[in-house]
This record gives structure tokens, sequence and C-alpha cells, in this order.
């Protein structure tokens, strides 16, 4: 039987386990990224392991998300990075160079590697056809101290692509057509991987838009081959040496396969509140818009800026909204001037803001009350916007034009003829914002009043007892649990001061009350934990005494975070018992033996139910040790 794209750079950096689906591996690390709103918390960790240097072929510290500086907290933030990067042999990506999943892909994604990063996006460079990874910053972390990462091996779906996009349908309405098959969970425990002969109609960018946006489908990663197509992205790069074949062989049989016809793929968007909420532009026309942002590492290259710059050449934003366009990169920017392409979108009305993340991660640009944002983002969550009653829809940078041309819901192939756009064979480049690794054991980190030291916690006791603190229902996401915006994300380096924040939007009384329960338990229902990667939604809550979290199903990158910092992932044997246990209720579970099926007493009910534990040994390792970290130090003795 022939090997599928995935097993072959997994075969290739096995380290520990077999190649069966579901069962434990580690696998070694080559690559590993960072962002500033992770990135802290996770320079933390890994000097708190103690190692000398990283031990990874590349690792890159991005600064991309905490960009307004209203205050200290996020310039001093900033100024450990770079420290830390001078230290330590790390890139530094400096503030304005632009957003690390563009970056990147442009300047450091090479076929057949594996990356391990501190952000959900991560993926985004599979477009590339590399095993990228999302995780939580302990993980990247152990990486960069040469640990392995470890995760349950997934099944290989593939998704056979055949035909060729038709105008004004782009790669976004892809990603879209695959949610809205697959939903926000249909790819949890999977790899989506790309074949067919669709996949050569798709450039390196727009198949890193939708490797990107797998990660809504709850996707370990997706990933496209190396073909022609790459080795020529690689050439505009002045990276052609990188370049070598990798597709999966012709007999590969994959766990499922996914059909589509890129012919038959229309405009979509998803509306209001989640990636998965698919339909067709068409049938939502007409509905007026107050905004549209176009940007963010789903669509800010230098191919979909070129679409947005042609169609909107000669037009103005329409009078009743805002028009935002972010550039992915430096790059992108300088590729637009140079080419003339910059000054249509001057001239159109847009506002042109920072190469950073922005507006997807509520930094600026928050929607007025009740307003319909249009935006080419992965994720429209409620409030995640910075505006709690917006309703935001995700669309292509072709159906953002359209809207914003016209004030409303417009089919993009209502704007005429569809514009031709060349790409250029040779990129103008500029690394002069990235800081080349260097090794300084001397060099001093450099640490602002708002980094505190990293939390020590206690191995787990034999039980663990206390009441129900929050019982909430299906996909809780990470922007639930913390969320975003600038209040909030400029205290990622403060785990005391982050603490306050836990659930703020969904219970406002919960600090408190955890506080003075002395913790407790949390029992949530399907998928939760869906969405970014931050490590704080376990860290914070394991600071105030989250002692386990009960559900019907997890999001793989939270449940990963959840044993990182020694808090029970248990999830209910029958899922109806989730409606047996209410908030309040006092639980008791005992933690000598850490075997698959638990008992769960409720001592408010006075009943028990069973509940799984699902752990590899090495997970139980650290769970029983209070978190990854102390695992990996308990190794060291």
């Amino acid at each position: 039987m022939g090997k599928s794209i995935t097993e072959k750079i997994f075969e290739k950096h096995l380290v520990e386990g077999k190649l069966n689906a579901g069962e434990e591996i580690g696998l070694r690390i080559d690559h590993t990224l960072t962002q500033d709103s992770t990135g802290t918390m996770a320079y933390l960790e890994f000097e708190a392991i103690g190692i000398a240097q990283v031990k990874t072929q590349l690792s890159v510290s991005f600064v991309d998300h905490n960009m307004l500086q209203n205050d200290f907290r996020n310039a001093d933030d900033h100024r450990y990075l770079q420290s830390v990067a001078a230290k330590y042999g790390i890139v530094f990506s400096r503030p304005g160079n632009g957003i690390c999943h563009q970056l990147y892909l442009e300047r450091f994604a090479q076929p057949g590697v594996t990356l391990l990063g501190s952000d959900s996006h991560t993926p985004t460079a599979g477009g590339m056809g590399m095993i990228a990874i999302g995780a939580g910053g302990l993980d990247v972390a152990a990486a960069m101290a040469g640990e392995p990462f470890y995760l349950e091996m997934p099944n290989v779906y593939g998704i056979n692509l055949k035909g060729k996009l038709l105008p004004f349908v782009s790669a976004k309405d892809v990603i879209l057509e695959v949610l809205r098959k697959l939903t926000v969970k249909g790819g949890v425990n999977n790899v989506l991987e790309y074949f067919g002969p669709g996949v050569k109609t798709l450039s390196v960018p727009e198949r890193g838009t939708i490797t990107n946006m797998g990660t809504e489908t709850g996707a370990t990663t997706s990933i496209f081959p190396s073909d022609e197509v790459t080795r020529q992205f690689l050439i505009s790069q002045g990276r052609e040496n990188q370049w070598i074949e990798l597709t999966s062989d012709e007999n590969t049989q994959y766990s499922k396969v996914l059909d589509i016809d890129l012919a038959e793929v229309e405009p979509l968007l998803a509306m209001p509140h989640s990636p998965d909420n698919v339909k067709p532009v068409s049938e939502l026309e007409g509905t007026p818009v107050d905004q549209v942002c176009i940007g963010s590492c789903t669509n800010s290259s230098l191919r979909d800026l070129k679409i947005v710059s042609t169609l909107l050449k000669g037009k103005k934003v329409h009078e009743n909204l805002s028009l935002t366009i972010s550039a992915g990169s430096r790059q992108v920017m300088e590729n637009l001037a140079a080419t003339g392409e910059l000054e249509p979108l001057i001239q159109s009305g847009a506002r042109i803001l920072e190469n950073s993340c922005g507006p997807c991660i509520g930094i600026g640009q928050a929607p007025t009350t009740s307003a319909v944002s249009l935006r080419t983002f992965n994720r429209n969550f409620k409030g995640r916007s910075g505006t709690q009653d917006a309703k935001v829809y995700l669309v292509s940078p072709e159906t953002a034009v359209a809207a914003a041309i016209t004030g409303k819901i417009t089919d993009p192939r209502k704007l005429g003829v569809f514009p031709e756009i060349t790409m250029p064979e040779k990129f103008i480049l500029s690394d002069t914002m990235f800081i080349p690794a260097t090794t300084n054991p001397n060099a001093k980190v450099i640490m602002g009043p708002n980094i505190t030291p990293l939390p020590q916690f206690q191995p787990t006791p034999p039980q663990l007892s206390g009441e129900v603190l929050l019982k909430v229902g299906d996909n809780i996401t990470t922007d639930d649990i913390l969320p975003g915006g600038t209040d909030i994300m400029s205290l990622r380096s403060n785990i005391p001061e982050i603490s306050k924040y836990i659930f703020c939007r969904v219970d406002q009384n919960f600090y408190q009350r955890a506080i003075q329960k002395q913790g407790g338990f949390i029992v949530g229902a399907e998928n939760y934990g869906q969405g970014s990667s931050r490590e704080h939604a376990a860290l914070a809550p394991k600071y105030i005494g989250v002692k386990a979290v009960i559900t019907k199903s997890f999001a793989r990158i939270h449940m990963a975070n959840l044993i990182n910092f020694g808090i029970l992932p248990l999830t209910f044997t029958n899922k109806q018992d989730y409606d047996n246990i209410d908030q309040g209720d006092t639980l008791e579970v005992e933690t000598n033996n850490l075997a698959e099926t638990l008992t769960l007493k409720n001592k408010t009910k006075n009943t028990e139910i069973k509940v799984n534990l699902n752990l590899s040994k090495q997970e139980k390792e650290q769970i029983k040790a209070g978190g990854k970290l102390a695992a990996i130090k308990n190794k060291q003795k």
C-alpha cells in the first residue's frame, strides 16, 4: 500500500512509537515558531527548563499580536522577547515586520520539514508541503529544548480536488466548503491531506489559505504536496535550493476521502457565530454592511491584495461603511508599492493598517453596536471582534471588496470581468526586520515589571474534591475561557493578573467564586476548548485552583494544554451523565490510580458516574508531576 505525504514526513521524524492511528507517537521537531501573545510565556518556560541554547534547526520569535503600545506592558514584552532571542539562538522578527504565518511561509517554510508553533494557525505552512502543527507554548518550549512532540497518531483524511476555480471564487471559498461539509469537529484526530488534479491550479498562498483555516475543523494539521508550483514559489523567494518534490503515492489509502470539484464551488460566507455556519453569498445578498476588514494570516498575501487592488481601482468605499486593509508582511507592502498597486487601495478610501493581526484578535477596529462586519479572517466567535453584539461574517477577499463598494453583501460575480493579475517571478526581498540568530550566553535577559515569575505547581494529590464552579455548553472556545483584546492580552506575561479575566464574558462572578471556593471543577459539553492555542486558557485556571475539566469531548490543543499544567481532562463515559451534574455540586475523584476509567462521586446528589481519562503513559507522568515542566525537570535529575 502506498504512503501519504503525511506518513512519509512522520516516518522520517519518528522518535517514539509506531505510526498506527490512535497510538501515541513522538516526533522530532525541526522548526519552531512563536508569536508575542503566547511567546513571552513560552520563553519563560524555556528558560525554566535550563537549556543553554535552542536545539532545533530553526526557531523564530515573531511580534505581531500585541502591537498597540498603550503603556509599557507590550513594549516591555517585546524587549524581553528580543533579549531572549539574542541569548538562546533564535531569529527575531521585529514589530511591524508582519504576521508570523505569512512571514514564515515567505521566508522559512520548507517542504518535508516539521514545524511546531505556539499559534493554532501554524498549519498555514502545510501549503508548502510540510507538517506544521499548532500547540501550547510549553510544548513549543520543550521542542526548542530538544524534547520530542508527543501526539496521537492521526488518521489521514484525503481531500481530492478536481477541476479549476471559476472567476470570483477563491481559496477561501474552498475551505469554507470543507467546513460546511466537515463542521468545526469533523477534522479532529485527522490530518487533512489534499491531492488530485485540482491541486496544481492553486498557488502556494492559496494553499496556505486553505491549510490555515483547516484549523477550524479541529484537524491536527493540513498539508498539500510539494510540486512544481511549490518550486516556483521558492524561486520567487530566492530559496529554490530548499525545494524537494513530495507527493503521495498513487495507491495511497486514506481513512476517508472527500471529493471537491473546484469548478462547482461558489462564493461562500460563514455566518455568525461559527466558521462552519456556511451559506452561499447569493442567499444573503442585500444585507447592509457596516464594516469590511481585509487581512489576517488567512488572506493577506500578495496574491490576495493584488486582487483587492485591481477590483478597487477607480472605485470608492461606500459611504456607509469602513474598509480596513492589513497586509501580512512588509514584503507584500513593498511589492504592492513597487508596482503601483498600493495607490488604488489608498485612493479608494480604505484605511491601511499596520502589518499585524490587529482586528482578527480584537485589537483595534471593533465594529459599531450591532454592526454587520465582513472579514477575510478565520474566526467569527461571538465577541471576538471586541463588540459583543456584532455580527461577523467570514468571506473571501473578492466578496469583501464587493461589499466595500456596494455597501451590502453582494455576490462578487456581479462586479464584472475578473481581473488578471501578474505575480512576480522574483519578489522584492527585504529581511531587514529580521534579527538573525546568535548565541550569546552572556546576553542579559531584560524583564519588565509586568513579567511575573512562572507559577510553580505541586504534584497531583491522591484525591481531588471541590465544587462545580461553572457548567457550560457545546463549542466553548478559548476566547470564552480567556478573551483576547487589548485590555487582557497585554497581561499574557502576568498570570496572577490575567487570571482575573477567566470566563469574564461568560460569568462575571467566576473568578471571585473560584477564589472563594479554593478552586474546583468545570463541566462542559462537546468540543470544549476549540479555537486559539492560547495555553493561558489552561494555565490561568490552574493558577486559581481548577482541578479537572469534565466534558463530552475536548478540542485537541486545549486538552494537551490542560495536561501540560496538571489539570485532569475527564470525559463522560455516558454523555447523558452531563445532565446529572449541576453548577454548585460537590464532586470527588480518586487519582491514586490514573486508570482509563475513574469513578466520579457527586456528594451533593449522592450519586456516582463513570468518566474516562484517556492518557498515555507520558501524559500520566505529567499529570502526576503537576504538569509537563515538572515532568521534564524530573527527567533531568
